[in-house]
């Protein structure tokens, strides 16, 4: 009885003449068959059938006349009543005719309450009773404004023509998902008069495995009101039998802690009215994909409401006498609900207790501080659900990624702390995210918020040898180390190369292919980097803690990052010592005294410069030597020492002759010029800045072209050929912009500035001031001040006393200058 004769065979025509017979055979048998369920008392197994077949055969007036006993028999007599009437409409419209007899009379002792089978007593299933299931709503709950606004939104657009709503709440273990469906679900029950439905699908449980589908139709079934007796035996009658129930009605179901998908879809209603609410801590895109359901992830409690919710559980006087201890809490509970509600209550049970000595214990302790006992209120229990639920080699990389130097990590470096490909890796994480163990925060680079990280490295610890801990760690440093060293060749490919050991053939390193996505790699990784400079020391692989700080120097200082600078070759010096190199220690001197020059500790600076050329010197380096001097000679310059900086350029020109280097000629005479130009001897200046220029051509040095453009600006701006210095000034301006160099970028901006401003262009001066001002702010460079200075000059209530005025009185750098070009 799958369906008509022939359906799939021939056209309709043939098939009625040749089958006309057989059809009404096959529909008869339908009929008797549906007629013997009914009287045997399965009433509600036949209704979604009969639906199906009514709208397939509207003329068949049987088929009607067993809906309307079925559905009377089922408790729902105006469903019954209101089929009766569609059947009638769809007759007299198609055939003219009002119904038969028969369908007559059941629709005459349906509404005299006599269509009950002969000699039954039960009467079937009785009406569906409208029940309150929801649990207990979260005393304080507090924020999740927008959350709660996304719930309101999917309520106000159900429309009576469309599904079932589905909202799926999704997000790691304690952040709260169970509270914001319960809360709105109480906020909106009054929407929903036939009931609110609440089941615990245990998805993740310590006690109890997840709830079979048969199961959890069961209990919806029950609380509806079926008796237990009447519920079918399969799980595909039972989900008949239950949407039939909720047909045409308003229910409002929570499905609590699911695992999966499977385990959701039998529990969805199938017609308008009713509005389902998941949780999970899995994605469940599947219910997202195939039935429509509107996803929401939810996040860890903005700073605002980890401090409303401490005020609401403790008092907000006892939170606002101790307001450095709350951020304590909140930064050490990582914003997560459930260990703030933890802390909460060791708080409220210990009143007398000051706020600043549980914070000093958080900080002490570490997860053991949320340990009360109570597994549900167990952080250590309530990761451990979710991380049970992992594969082997998922579970792997999720201890390790706890050994990671974080804050995240990109997919090639999780391969390499893993030691296994980026295809599989990249799977794994996916994974690892749909389980809301960590979080792809952008494309490609994942998270965890710090208690996880925390849990991640306990289980690693007592899971993984510590041979399998270093070797990972050992990987992943070679991962930054390689990768930094191909960037930093991108940006500066004029500098020497350092030896590196090859990376293992477990070590996957990022191939980056122009300056533009080093500069970027750079960014996305800086915090990375600077832990993994310490990791290194701190784990005795000296070697990478020299070399990778080497391979950060262009980066930091194009961005403006000297402390980092100052603070990363303090460890590389220390390391390179420990091995006794004296090249890894020359190159940490050089990069703590440019550094330090960056940071105008002129003595500091030089003091560091010097050692790295005695070093040079004894390595016979004359590359570095060179650049050593380049250095030096900027730092002089900045003391006002400009005859003694010509002259360790002059030393600095020589040596890159002698090596047949053409871009470290043209930096060089570039500085040599530039120096000319502070001297006042501009015409000079220029003359060494156009061969400078003509070099830098012939290698594609753009951040080279930017430095001399730089300084024809400044020669012909004290010349007053305005045009020429800012065309000057532009070119320069558009190259620092496409390497990244912040810092330069804001001086040249200044010295653009300078320029519109002597021409007697306030308008323009303003807007050029205003822009170096704001990188300056953001690089906190102290520059920012004398650039203000300017900026009230160009107000638009401030003149210029004569036309031409020149600004250089209020100078960037020393000796009356703009500061020195960048040395190398």
């Amino acid at each position: 009885m799958a369906g008509p004769a022939l359906a799939d065979a021939v056209s309709g025509a043939v098939r009625d003449r040749l089958c006309g017979g057989l059809e009404e055979l096959r529909f008869a048998a339908i009929s008797d068959r549906i007629d013997a369920e009914l009287d045997a008392g399965r009433h509600a197994n036949q209704v979604a059938e009969l639906a199906r077949l009514t709208e397939e055969l509207p003329l068949r007036e049987r088929l009607h006349g067993q809906l309307m006993i079925a559905l009377y028999r089922c408790g729902r007599r105006a469903d019954a009543l209101e089929t009766y009437r569609r059947a009638r409409r769809v007759l007299v419209a198609e055939l003219g005719l009002e119904p038969g007899r028969q369908l007559r009379e059941i629709h005459a002792s349906i509404i005299a309450d006599t269509a009950g089978p002969a000699g039954d007593t039960d009467r079937d299933m009785p009406a569906a009773t409208a029940p309150e299931q929801l649990p207990l709503d979260l005393a304080g709950f507090v924020g999740r404004a927008a959350y709660l606004h996304q719930l309101d939104a999917q309520l106000t657009a159900r429309s009576p023509a469309t599904a079932t709503t589905t909202c799926v709440i999704t997000g790691t273990a304690g952040v709260g998902k169970t509270a914001l469906a319960v809360h709105w679900a109480h906020r909106v029950a009054d929407q929903f008069p036939d009931g609110q439905l609440y089941l615990n699908l245990h998805g993740f449980d310590h006690k109890s495995p997840p709830a079979p589908a048969g199961e959890a139709v069961r209990g919806l079934l029950e609380a509806l009101g079926v008796p237990a007796a009447r519920i079918p035996t399969t799980v595909e009658t039972q989900a008949g039998l239950y949407r039939s129930l909720l047909s045409g009605r308003r229910v409002l179901i929570v499905l609590d802690n699911a695992r999966d998908a499977e385990q959701v879809r039998p529990l969805l209603p199938g017609t308008p009215g009713c509005l389902v609410v998941v949780t999970s801590r899995n994605q469940l895109t599947g219910l997202v994909a195939l039935d429509g359901a509107h996803p929401m992830t939810l996040g860890l409690l903005a700073w605002d409401e980890a401090q409303e919710l401490l005020a609401c559980r403790l008092g907000a006087d006892r939170t606002t006498a101790e307001p450095d201890a709350v951020h304590q809490i909140i930064t050490r509970t990582a914003q997560l609900p459930l260990a703030l509600a933890i802390v909460a209550a060791r708080a409220a049970t210990n009143g007398g207790q000051p706020l600043a000595a549980l914070a000093r214990e958080l900080g002490e302790t570490g997860l053991d501080s949320f340990d009360g006992g109570d597994r549900m209120a167990d952080l250590r229990a309530v990761f451990s659900w979710s991380y049970q639920a992992l594969g082997a080699a998922e579970a792997r990389l999720f201890r390790l990624l706890g050994l990671h130097p974080g804050p995240d990590v990109a997919i090639a470096a999780a391969a390499s702390l893993a030691g296994t490909p980026v295809p599989q890796v990249r799977a794994m994480l996916a994974t690892l995210a749909r389980a809301h163990l960590i979080v792809e925060h952008t494309t490609g680079r994942y998270t965890f918020h710090d208690l996880l990280r925390a849990y991640a490295a306990e289980l690693a610890h007592r899971h993984d040898p510590g041979s399998e801990r270093r070797a990972a760690l050992h990987r992943t440093l070679e991962h930054y180390l390689h990768t930094a060293y191909g960037a930093h060749q991108l940006l500066s490919p004029h500098h020497g190369p350092i030896p590196l050991a090859a990376a293992g053939s477990q070590t996957f390193p990022e191939h980056l292919v122009d300056a533009r996505q080093a500069m970027a790699w750079y960014a996305a990784n800086h915090r990375v980097l600077l832990n993994a400079v310490r990791l290194a020391a701190d784990a005795g692989m000296d070697a990478i803690a020299w070399q990778l700080p080497w391979t950060l120097l262009e980066f930091f200082d194009r961005q403006g990052h000297w402390h980092d600078q100052v603070d990363i070759f303090r460890v590389a010096l220390d390391a390179a010592c420990r091995l006794a190199d004296p090249a890894g220690q020359a190159h940490a001197h050089r990069g703590l005294g440019r550094a330090y020059g960056r940071l105008r500790r002129h003595a500091d600076a030089y003091d560091h410069l010097l050692r790295a050329m005695d070093l040079y010197r004894d390595l016979g380096d004359q590359a570095s030597q060179a650049r050593t001097h380049a250095n030096l000679a900027g730092i002089l310059e900045k003391q006002g020492r400009s005859a003694e900086a010509i002259d360790h350029d002059q030393q600095a020109l020589s040596l890159y002759r002698a090596l047949g280097d053409l871009s470290g000629q043209a930096r060089t005479l570039n500085n040599i010029g530039w120096y000319h130009a502070l001297q006042g001897d501009h015409l000079a200046a220029i003359a060494h800045c156009q061969q400078a220029l003509e070099l830098l051509l012939q290698t594609g040095d753009r951040r080279g072209q930017a430095n001399t453009w730089h300084s024809l600006g400044y020669a012909h701006h004290h010349l007053r050929h305005y045009r020429d210095a800012a065309s000057s000034y532009q070119h320069a301006l558009d190259r620092y912009r496409e390497v990244g160099d912040r810092y330069h970028e804001a001086d040249t901006l200044t010295h653009l500035g300078d320029t519109q401003y002597a021409a007697n262009n306030l308008d323009a001066a303003h807007h050029t001031w205003s822009q170096a001002r704001d990188i300056l702010d953001a690089l906190g460079h102290p520059d920012a001040a004398k650039v203000n200075a300017k900026l009230s000059l160009a107000h638009p209530t401030f003149a210029p006393s004569s036309p031409g005025l020149d600004l250089t009185a209020l100078p960037l750098g020393g000796s009356g200058g703009p500061g020195a070009r960048r040395r190398l």
